[in-house]
């Protein structure tokens, strides 16, 4: 019988991640495995059958902190543990309570933010704290994660991760009655009113992004698209073929937890134009078809590169898009609760609660003003004539 390989140091290190979670066992000690995540990071964690049959996962800590030789030690501690029915109700780990947050609250009330929450849990937190006590963790181990994170990654990704950190400790302290939460006030490192945008392209920008955007294949028709239509970066690039009515009406999907959507969007011809134009594969469902059966990605990316296109002019957002459209729905003279239902904003108060009209021509018609102005925009100066087209 061909033995097993012997995992060492750096072949804990060499693995590689997938996309998806999985564990790798270690040869040399059933029940302990290393767990990769699809970040990267990586931990030790045993598991056994308590004398009730019940298998039992126990985290040991993230590889960076041990070798492998200690976690095999601490993994057979555990282990035996487990089965012997030994009281293993003493001070939670912070990946164990990490893992219960994120199964008990975060899955099980399907919130959107899920798949930015894991990665705050993979990148940030569990390599750093994973195999701490979770009430041993104070205010200055917050600061000092959020001092690394904002060198690293920015003030506004650390404001991310003092947010999941904040949320998992409230959850904490509902479930215990002698746990206070590290988190006070003034621990952000950005004031979000200062964060908040209010840029819109002006006339010569948007007639410069069009143009360049007509020679720019996917990522350029997404780009006009989504000035022609206000919605989200998100809803644009996951129009799926079977979203389209032959009356080229666009049915948005909504999420779980999602507030609300724009519904169904009756789109102008010119945006119907850019759909049509672009290739449809049996083997992809989505308008901007990517990778496999995928919408496309790389987004960040793609709009550097056509960044790199434009002349020099001031930095914009695709996000910058849906705030221009609203602000040209004025200027074409739509009303402010058509032009914030085609947005898909909540309307607020009593009209938000009993106005169940669904506004589809009204909306239909904001689309056609903001097409018409847009168009009038592009002819520009008579001596610089630029074609609205598909």
């Amino acid at each position: 019988m061909a033995r097993s390989k012997r995992l060492t140091d750096i072949g804990v290190q060499s693995l590689k991640p997938r996309a998806t979670r999985y564990v790798s066992p270690d040869p040399e000690l059933p029940g302990h495995y290393i767990r990769m995540m699809p970040s990267g990071a990586k931990s030790y964690v045993a598991v056994a059958r308590d004398p009730n049959g019940k298998q039992v996962w126990a985290t040991i800590g993230a590889t960076a902190l041990f070798g492998i030789a200690d976690a095999r030690a601490k993994a057979r501690e555990k282990i035996l543990a487990i089965k012997s029915g030994q009281d293993r109700a003493g001070p939670e780990s912070f990946a164990v309570v990490a893992e219960q947050w994120f199964k008990r609250h975060v899955e099980a009330k399907k919130l959107i933010s899920a798949p930015d929450l894991r990665s705050c849990l993979d990148r940030h937190l569990l390599p750093t704290w994973g195999s701490r006590d979770f009430g041993s963790i104070r205010r200055g181990d917050v600061a000092k994660l959020l001092d690394t994170v904002e060198d690293s990654n920015g003030p506004v990704v650390a404001d991310f991760v003092l947010a999941t950190v904040r949320g998992l400790c409230n959850w904490y302290a509902t479930r215990s009655s002698d746990y206070t939460s590290p988190i006070v006030r003034g621990m952000r490192r950005t004031d979000p009113r200062a964060r908040a945008r209010a840029r819109i392209l002006d006339d010569d920008e948007i007639r410069t992004i069009w143009k360049a955007a007509e020679a720019n294949g996917t990522f350029g028709a997404f780009v006009r698209l989504a000035l022609l239509t206000a919605q989200r970066r998100e809803k644009v690039v996951g129009m799926r073929w079977e979203d389209l009515g032959l009356d080229g009406e666009w049915r948005i999907p909504g999420k779980d937890r999602e507030k609300t959507t724009a519904g169904a969007l009756v789109l102008p011809e010119v945006a119907l134009a850019i759909i049509k134009a672009q290739p449809r594969l049996t083997s992809n469902p989505y308008v901007f078809a990517g990778v496999g059966a995928n919408p496309i990605g790389g987004m960040s990316k793609r709009k550097a590169q056509f960044d790199a296109k434009l002349p020099d002019m001031p930095n914009w957002t695709v996000h910058d898009l849906r705030r221009t459209a609203r602000s040209l729905m004025s200027r074409a003279g739509v009303l402010p609760h058509i032009s914030e239902r085609v947005l898909g904003h909540a309307i607020a108060g009593v009209e938000g609660v009993y106005d169940r009209h669904q506004y589809r021509e009204e909306k239909a018609n904001a689309l056609r003003c903001l097409a018409g102005l847009i168009e009038t925009i592009l002819r520009g100066p008579a001596d610089n004539v630029v074609a609205l087209r598909g």
